[in-house]
C-alpha cells in the first residue's frame, strides 16, 4: 500500500475533485452549497483565489479534498477556516484526520492563530467526533438552522481551536 500524499491542486485534479464533491453537493446532507450547483459553479468555489485547495491522494487516486482560508477579513483575518470531502470508498480510511492533521499544521505555518467551523452539520456526528478529536470544541449552537433533507431541520455547530 502507498502512503497518503497531501498535495495542493492542480487544474488538472478539477475532474476527480468534482466526482468526489459532486455526490456530496447532491445529498446534501453536510454541506451548505445549493444541491443543484452545476459543476462550474461548484469546481470555481473550491478553486477561488480566496482559498488554498489540496488533495490527498494514494497511488496517484485522489480520495479526498479540502481548502483553507482565512474566516473573515480584517480584524478576523488570524482566525482560519477550511471546508473538506472525503471520496465514498475512502470512507472510514484516516483521509479526512490526515486532511484536518495537514490543514491545522499548514494553517499554522501560514500564522493562522486559530482555526474556526462556521457550520458544521450536527447529524454529521463523524465529523463533529473527528473534529473533537482534533481539540476543536463546540463553541456555538444554531439551532434548526440547517434543512437536512432526510432529517429536516437540525442543529448547526460552530467549531473552534487555537492553534
Amino acid at each position: 500500500m502507498t502512503a497518503l500524499l497531501i498535495r495542493p491542486v492542480r487544474p488538472d485534479d478539477a475532474a476527480a475533485i468534482w466526482a468526489i464533491i459532486e455526490p456530496v453537493i447532491r445529498a446534501g446532507e453536510t454541506l451548505t452549497l445549493d444541491r443543484g450547483m452545476s459543476e462550474a459553479a461548484a469546481l470555481a468555489y473550491w478553486f477561488d483565489t480566496d482559498k488554498e485547495a489540496f488533495v490527498a491522494e494514494e497511488g496517484g487516486v485522489i480520495l479526498g479534498t479540502y481548502y483553507l482560508r482565512a474566516n473573515q477579513t480584517g480584524g478576523g483575518a488570524h482566525v482560519a477556516n477550511a471546508g473538506y470531502v472525503t471520496g465514498a470508498a475512502a470512507t472510514g480510511r484516516g483521509v479526512a484526520r490526515a486532511m484536518g492533521l495537514h490543514s491545522i499544521a499548514h494553517a499554522k505555518a501560514l500564522g493562522f492563530r486559530a482555526m474556526q467551523f462556521n457550520f458544521v452539520v450536527s447529524a454529521n456526528v463523524r465529523a463533529v467526533g473527528l473534529w473533537q478529536s482534533l481539540g476543536f470544541e463546540v463553541v456555538g449552537r444554531l439551532p434548526g438552522a440547517f434543512d437536512h433533507p432526510v432529517e429536516g431541520f437540525v442543529d448547526a455547530l460552530v467549531m473552534f481551536r487555537t492553534l
